[in-house]
Formats: structure tokens, sequence, C-alpha cells
């Protein structure tokens, strides 16, 4: 080693031995210096997201959206894509009696937005008829008065304490009233980011909104124009294959109690002409209760036409159909008006911002239920949401076991035959799942 080497070493050793005491002050001082600016600095001078989002409808602070309860909170449970049950605040469940009992298990991880501990007292679904239970803090138990397989997914509903403290990654910030309806709802992450859903009684006032810039974001809408003219937004499409565009057939008029007619209407109409995204089945296409083989309905204006002509002549005698809807959906409903009569049947469009009760043919958007037990719309009991006033004693069976068995292939096997039955039986004319849209502004 040559003499200058190793006098630049020993000096350097001369220096760490006199200073190391200011070498690891300095060292600990910019290490502190980096956790600092990573953990303090960085985050409050880093520009926090402020998302003004805009939704379509009149909603109370018991009746937010889905996609605005998710946010702030969760259930004992969650529904999977395909309708099935998972784990979610509850870490298990059992029924021990085929379904009358339902007992759930509170997990540990899980605490409230304020830190507090999650303890089964305060846990406060409102169910009619139902029999609640708290034996400890980690166990919930309901006794129903019949068995009910689905009833892990009805509690799924998000759970709050008072003041929408939730268990989510975000706050309720604020909330503007109008009367008893929610104006404007703000969210807030522990980054505090926030989201700002603001509330419009039509796609209109939406639109409008946006372009007074009141929101930057519209989520949920169905017509994007005039919009997608723009060309500096950011326009996302999806499917909604949850929801269905349906026609509920009035099953007690003179003329659509008659099923040969209900059929007939239901080949005239050129799905494909509507929309790509056939339907075929009141059950979701990604529900594991889902059946592809059952009537199709495809296309056929001559089968409708014969099958009009095959009905004794009192029976379709001064015929006319009118086809109620609500105006978001008079250009649909006019499209098929025109179908039902280029095979001879009168029919005329009627577009009402209220349903009336005594419709004849209802153009309305049927959300499938995550579950496929649909016994409150088709069962013959039901009047609230059986919008065809539908009966049908094999139907009712049917819906009456699918709900009661816990096995999920007896189910299945259950709501196939439903699905197999119910479209033979035509009270409704499933159409197409509408194409829904995400508009933002450019950053």
């Amino acid at each position: 080693m040559s003499f200058s080497l190793r006098y630049s070493l020993k000096l350097i050793q001369a220096f760490i031995s006199r200073f190391k005491a200011l070498i690891l002050i300095g060292i600990l001082l910019g290490f502190c210096f980096f956790l600092a600016l990573k953990f303090v600095l960085l985050p409050f001078f880093t520009a926090k997201e402020n998302q003004r989002i805009g939704l379509v409808g009149k909603y109370r602070l018991d009746s937010l959206p889905g996609e605005v309860l998710s946010l702030i909170s969760f259930g004992l449970t969650k529904v999977g894509p395909d309708g099935s049950f998972e784990p979610m605040l509850a870490k298990s469940w059992e029924t021990p009696d085929k379904g009358k009992t339902w007992i759930f298990h509170i997990d540990d991880n899980f605490t409230w937005q304020d830190g507090s501990k999650i303890k089964s007292s305060d846990i406060s679904y409102n169910f009619s008829d139902v029999e609640i239970e708290k034996p400890d803090e980690k166990t919930i138990i309901f006794k129903l008065k019949n068995p009910f397989s689905p009833f892990p997914g009805v509690v799924s509903k998000p759970i709050f304490k008072k003041g929408l403290l939730g268990l989510g990654e975000w706050k309720v910030k604020k909330v503007s009233l109008s009367g008893n309806y929610v104006e404007e709802i703000v969210l807030a992450d522990k980054n505090k980011n926030q989201k700002t859903y603001k509330f419009y009684p039509t796609e209109d006032r939406l639109k409008l909104a946006f372009k007074l810039g009141q929101v930057d974001i519209l989520e949920n809408i169905f017509d994007p124009s005039p919009l997608d003219k723009w060309g500096f937004l950011n326009i996302e499409k999806k499917v909604n294959t949850r929801d269905i565009v349906t026609i509920f057939f009035n099953t007690t008029d003179k003329y659509l109690s008659e099923k040969t007619i209900r059929q007939a209407l239901y080949y005239a109409i050129d799905r494909n002409r509507l929309s790509p995204n056939k339907a075929i089945s009141p059950i979701y296409p990604d529900s594991w209760a889902y059946n592809l083989l059952v009537k199709p309905y495809d296309y056929d204006p001559e089968k409708a036409k014969n099958l009009i002509k095959s009905l004794p002549e009192q029976s379709k005698e001064g015929m006319e159909i009118k086809l109620t809807t609500t105006p978001a959906m008079l250009a649909v409903a006019e499209e098929i008006v025109k179908m039902w009569q280029a095979i001879g049947i009168k029919a005329q469009v009627q577009a009402l911002p209220i349903i009336p009760d005594d419709y004849q043919a209802l153009l309305v958007i049927f959300e499938s239920p995550v579950d496929p037990d649909q016994y409150s719309i088709w069962h013959a009991t039901q009047t609230a949401i059986n919008y065809s006033k539908y009966k049908n004693p094999r139907i009712d069976a049917l819906l009456e076991e699918g709900r009661s068995k816990l096995d999920l292939e007896e189910r299945r096997k259950i709501y196939l035959d439903f699905q197999r039955f119910l479209l033979e039986d035509a009270p409704a004319a499933f159409l197409y799942h509408p194409d829904i849209y995400t508009i933002s502004r450019k950053r």
C-alpha cells in the first residue's frame, strides 16, 4: 500500500475518532428529517383530492344509495358477484335448525371509525317478526318464524352507530338536508381526501349541474348525450347486468290474462334493435342460479302474428294495448309500440312521472335481487311489487321451496325450474340489460 493511501486512511480514522459523536448525531438527525419529510411534511403539502360526484335520486338519511353506504360501512356479511354470501363483520355463522335461527360470530379485527371495539349491543338491525338475542359481546342471534335460507344476505346491509358512524374507510364529514331529503353528503378518508355526493331529481338536472361546474363526476347515468359530443371528457360505459329493462304484463287485464297474447307480444319485440345486451331471465347472468336454457323468445314477427290468429275471435276483439312507462323510458316504449303495430296490434304509449295502478303493460327498469329468491315479485300473496299481479300455483310452490332449502345445489335446481316455467308463462318480457355511464372531467 502506498504511503499516500496509508496516510489518507489514518487521517479518516483520526477524524472519525475525534468527531464520532457529532457524526452519530448527524446521522440520527438526517434519519429523523427523512421520517418527518415522508410522514409529516410530504402528506401535509400533498394536494388532497376532493371528488364532487353527482347522482340521480331522492334519498333520506336512512335510504342512501348503496355506492355511498358501502364506503362508510358494511354489514355482518357481504354478497359476492354471483350472489353467494361471504364473511365481513361476522367471521362465521351457522343455523342449528335448518334456517329458522341464525347465529353470527363477530370478528375481533374490526373497530368503529372512532376506534372503539365493536360489540353485539352496537348492532341494531330492525326486522319485523324477528327476535334478536345478544348473549355476549361477540355473538348475535336472529330467530325467525319460518326457515329463510337467504337470511345471510339480508344482514349484508351496512351497520351504523349514532351519527352515521361506520366501519369503512370513509367517514361522514357533513350532511346537507332539504327537508327530509339529503342534498349533499361529504365523506373524508384518513388522508383527508374527500368525496362530495350531490343528488339531483333527474338526469337533465344532473347534466346541468355538470355544465355549471357544480359536480365533476356523473355516475350511473343511462343517457350520456349531449356530453358525449364534448370530446374532452372521460366517458366510461359498462353493462349493468343487475338491471333489466322489463315489460310487466298485467295478468288481470282482459287481454293480457291470455298467455298466447303475452307470448305474441314478446316474440314481436326485436331486442337486438333495442340493445346488444339481451336479457332472457329475471335472474341476473352472474348469479349462481342463472338459467340459460329457458324459452328465448327470439324475434319472430311471423310467429307472433300466427299466435294472435290462433286465438278465438272473442279473445282478441277490440284489443288495444297501452304501454305505460316513465318519461325517461319514452323513446324505448315508442320503439316497442311500433313493433307491436307492425304485427297488426293496436298499441299506444303512455308516459307518466308516477305509475298508475291500472296499467295494462308497464315498461320499467327492474333491479334483479342479489339472491334468486323473488318471492316478493311473483308470489300470489304479494301485492307491493308484484307488478304483473301474477298468480300461478306452480311458481308459488317453487318460490316457497327455494327460500326454505339450505343446500345450494337443491336451491339451484329449484330456481332453474322457476325460470323455465316463468318464461313459458310470460307474465313479463325481459328485454335487455342497460348500459350505464360514468362521465368525468379530464385532468
